[in-house]
């Protein structure tokens, strides 16, 4: 234990030695009352634009409302929303639970192989208990940290999580906050990490009820995908960062979660002089969980190094960020698609090259898909902080059938793609199933009212009707509607196929590729910083050397059908290959790399890691 002292919430039902204090924000509310269930109403007293009150006695398991000035409405920090979100929340003890997780240390940011998970399609089951009966398989496989999507409540039964209204209650159907604490202390046992995505660029639109307590949640001075921004910087501004900042402290201390992964922080709209995220940063460094300030990891397409620098230098304090170019890379160059912000990538070995050598692509130059310069340049910085992957929820479950790379693509490329993917020493991320080429897709899928979820059904196939393949209406008619269970239940993952045919081949692949990751010392050393990583290509080859700790060692991925040889200074002889994606072990042909007239020969499909 660090000794810090302990944190406590200010926001909702907080539940004390003393009694429950409730306190909520209504700046313009002429009376507040709080509604107990089976109980005569409590007025609350006004405290500059807050309402408060305090009960005495056991309150956990009670259900309330406030009734603002005389409705009644679910608290917004509602720690539980046991009847959905429409209904009344539920006062919850977070010191009731018996953690058995006070020896835990994440582990080293260096040695983090994050796994992105979706509660409600990891298992048929879809709960946060059934997800903690992966973890002896996901720890054995090499991962690290577990990333959930969105669990704060949402409407209806299945949800990405990103309509999330009440964001301080885990969702109900994944299991609630008790399925939640169970969840993260047998992941703790279990040596993984978790890291939590939240959503601070917008609310749901269904149950959402902050505007009943004030309107000064939104902004009319920015605009978003969602419509008027989250108040950050207008009038209220201090009240809504509050929120916002006690939410991401309350998983931190009343969860034990380890890290955060913000949604789309480039919609997170600031004009003030201290930006919302730097002010979320310095306030996980006040208030650490038993020393370990949790990890900041911004989705951003910006490309923006201010996220990655410390806060003492003007910069966010985020210790990393998704660099989706990478991503955007590696599909360019197995796939066809070009279509949207695809189209500003070349697909070529020499453009993957420079953001493997540079962390981002685009630093700076003007962006073919906008128009308009993006990114900025970040080569100072710590290989650790850039996030790679070659899936991802977004880049699966945005298109209309919610395709993988592995369906979109032949299988051996992906293999080889995912040797790049988990040898280099940026930070890799798995999408989930991705590590036994699953067979489902991962569709978007709504549970909202009828009303809602037929203008979510109508906007989903117009959102495609400009792409070449659904500009005929039948085919934008095969879309899956979001609202169908069906295409929820197609969404989730057949675990069986990770032990049986290509599934178990490509399981045990990745396995051993993290293996490698984790324990070559070459590899390890080079996640210590930033050492150089050299470049070589020929056609759709691409060599990366990657010398540290007084070793080299040679990543040669070949994303193309035909064999290449590629010129690699300084590369005389080869002790050996340490694995290949071609092996005959999974289910290849036993192709390797080999030197040919002072080249090295780099077989079609394949990646390999060779000293």
């Amino acid at each position: 234990m660090s000794g810090e002292p302990p944190w406590q919430g200010t926001l909702g039902a907080s539940p004390g030695p003393d009694g429950t204090p409730f306190r909520v924000w209504a700046d313009r509310a002429g009376l507040v009352e709080l509604a107990i269930e089976g109980r005569e109403p409590v007025p609350m007293t006004r405290e500059g634009e807050y309402w408060t009150a305090s009960v005495g006695g056991e309150l956990a398991g009670a259900r309330y409302r406030y009734r603002v000035d005389g409705q009644a409405f679910p608290d917004p920090c509602s720690r539980r929303q046991p009847e959905g979100v429409h209904g009344p929340s539920e006062v919850v003890d977070p010191r009731a639970f018996a953690w058995s997780d006070s020896g835990w240390r994440p582990p080293a940011i260096e040695e983090l192989v994050i796994y992105e998970a979706h509660i409600g399609t990891l298992t048929p089951e879809g709960t946060f208990a059934a997800a903690a009966g992966q973890f002896a398989r996901l720890r054995e496989l090499g991962v690290t940290a577990i990333e959930v999507m969105p669990i704060g409540a949402f409407p209806g039964r299945r949800n990405w999580g990103y309509d999330g209204v009440a964001i301080y209650a885990p969702a109900e159907p994944y299991g609630g906050p008790e399925g939640f604490r169970r969840f993260v202390d047998a992941a703790h046992g279990a040596g993984l990490a978790v890291i939590l995505d939240v959503v601070y660029n917008h609310l749901g639109p269904d149950g959402n009820y902050t505007g009943a307590y004030s309107k000064q949640y939104l902004t009319g001075r920015h605009h978003t995908p969602w419509g008027d921004a989250l108040n950050f910087d207008d009038d209220g501004a201090a009240q809504v960062r509050a929120f916002f900042r006690e939410n991401l402290l309350h998983w931190l201390h009343e969860y034990h979660v380890d890290g955060f992964r913000l949604d789309a922080t480039h919609a997170i709209v600031d004009d003030s002089s201290r930006h919302f995220l730097a002010d979320l940063a310095e306030a996980v460094h006040a208030h650490p969980r038993d020393g370990h300030v949790p990890w900041l990891i911004a989705e951003s397409n910006e490309n923006e190094v201010r996220y990655l620098r410390p806060l003492s230098g003007g910069g966010f304090g985020f210790d990393g960020v998704w660099a989706d170019d990478f991503h955007h890379a590696v599909r360019t160059m197995v796939t066809r698609g070009r279509e949207g912000y695809l189209g500003s990538y070349a697909g070529s070995a020499g453009e993957l090259a420079r953001t493997i050598e540079q962390g981002f692509l685009f630093e700076g130059q003007e962006d073919p898909f906008s128009g308009e310069p993006r990114g900025t340049q970040a080569r100072e910085q710590p290989w650790r902080q850039f996030v790679y992957c070659i899936q991802n929820h977004d880049q699966v479950g945005n298109q209309a059938l919610g395709l993988r790379l592995h369906h979109l693509a032949g299988v051996p490329e992906v293999l080889a793609a995912t040797a790049l993917l988990l040898l280099l020493p940026q930070t890799p991320m798995l999408f989930q199933g991705q590590e036994f080429l699953a067979s489902t897709p991962f569709l978007f899928f709504t549970d909202h009212n009828a009303e809602l979820g037929q203008l979510v059904t109508e906007g989903r196939r117009k959102e495609f009707e400009g792409f070449s393949a659904f500009q005929d209406p039948a085919m934008r008619e095969r879309i899956p509607d979001p609202q169908a269970e069906a295409t929820f239940a197609a969404s989730v993952l057949r675990l069986e196929e990770a032990s049986r045919g290509i599934g178990a081949l490509a399981h045990e692949y990745h396995r051993d590729l993290l293996t490698l990751r984790r324990e070559d010392p070459v590899l390890r050393a080079a996640r210590s910083g930033r050492p150089a990583l050299r470049m070589w290509t020929s056609g759709k080859a691409v060599v990366v050397e990657v010398s540290a700790g007084g070793g080299r060692r040679w990543i040669a991925v070949n994303l193309g059908d035909r064999d290449e040889c590629v010129a690699v200074e300084g590369l005389t002889a080869l002790n050996g290959v340490l694995i290949s994606s071609d092996s005959v072990r999974y289910g290849g042909f036993g192709a390797e790399p080999r030197l040919r007239g002072g080249l090295l020969e780099v077989p079609g499909r394949t990646g390999s890691l060779i000293h």
